[in-house]
C-alpha cells in the first residue's frame, strides 16, 4: 500500500527548536506584550534570529500563531464547562477565566483590543471564541439562568469591559476585576427590566467582513 503524499514532516531537531520558539515565545509576549522583540524571543529559546523566520515569516504571524493558540485553548475550556457544569455556572467560570487571560496575558489582551486583529488565524480563533460564548450564553438563557434579552456579543464586550475598568487599578488592586464581574453577572441574572436598545451586532469574524 502506497504511503499518502503530503508535506514532509519536520526532522527532530526541527520540531525541538519550534517547540522551543513557541514557548519563549508565549512567555516573551505574555510578559511584554507585542513590542516583544524577535531577538529576546531568540535568545530565550536558545535558537538564532534566522531559525524564527524559518519558522514564521514575519514578526506578525509568529504573534498570531501565539494568540490563536490562546484563543483555541480558552474555546476548549468553554467547550468543556458546557459539558460539565451547570449553565449558569459554566458561563461565569468561562467569563473568569478569559478575564484572567487578559490580565496575565498582555499580547492577548493587545490583540482583543485591537491589535493584529486582523490576521486570518486571529480572526479565526476569535470566531472560535465567538461561537463557544454565544453556546453558553444561550444554554443559559434557555434555563432561565440569566434575563431573555442576553447575547453572546454582549457577553464578549462585557468580559472586555470589566477588564477596563479594572486595569487602571490592577498594579495595586489585582483581584479587583471580581468585584466588577460580580456587578456584571449579577446584573445579567432574570427577572430583572429589559434591556434599553437593541443588541450589539458582531463585526469582527470572517464572516461579517
Amino acid at each position: 500500500m502506497a504511503k499518502p503524499t503530503g508535506t514532509k514532516p519536520m526532522r527532530s531537531d526541527a520540531v525541538r527548536s519550534r517547540r522551543q520558539l513557541m514557548q519563549a515565545a508565549t512567555e516573551a509576549f505574555a510578559e511584554q506584550g507585542v513590542e516583544a522583540s524577535v531577538s529576546d524571543i531568540a535568545e530565550r529559546a536558545g535558537i538564532g534570529k534566522g531559525t524564527v523566520f524559518r519558522h514564521f515569516a514575519t514578526k506578525d504571524d509568529l504573534l498570531a500563531a501565539i494568540v490563536s493558540e490562546n484563543q483555541f485553548s480558552l474555546a476548549a475550556t468553554g467547550e468543556r464547562l458546557a459539558e460539565t457544569e451547570e449553565p449558569a455556572d459554566a458561563l461565569m467560570q468561562f467569563m473568569t477565566a478569559a478575564i484572567e487571560l487578559q490580565i496575565s496575558n498582555r499580547a492577548f489582551c493587545q490583540v482583543a483590543h485591537g491589535e493584529a486583529h486582523d490576521h486570518p488565524d486571529v480572526r479565526n480563533g476569535l470566531a472560535a471564541l465567538e461561537r463557544i460564548t454565544a453556546e453558553l450564553t444561550d444554554r443559559a438563557r434557555r434555563h432561565g439562568a440569566i434575563r431573555r434579552d442576553i447575547t453572546g456579543q454582549d457577553v464578549m464586550l462585557l468580559m472586555s469591559g470589566v477588564y477596563q475598568t479594572a486595569s487602571p487599578l490592577l498594579a495595586s488592586q489585582p483581584h479587583l476585576w471580581r468585584r466588577y464581574l460580580r456587578l456584571v453577572f449579577d446584573g445579567m441574572r432574570a427577572d430583572t427590566p429589559p434591556l434599553p436598545g437593541p443588541a450589539p451586532q458582531t463585526e469582527t469574524t470572517p464572516s461579517s467582513r
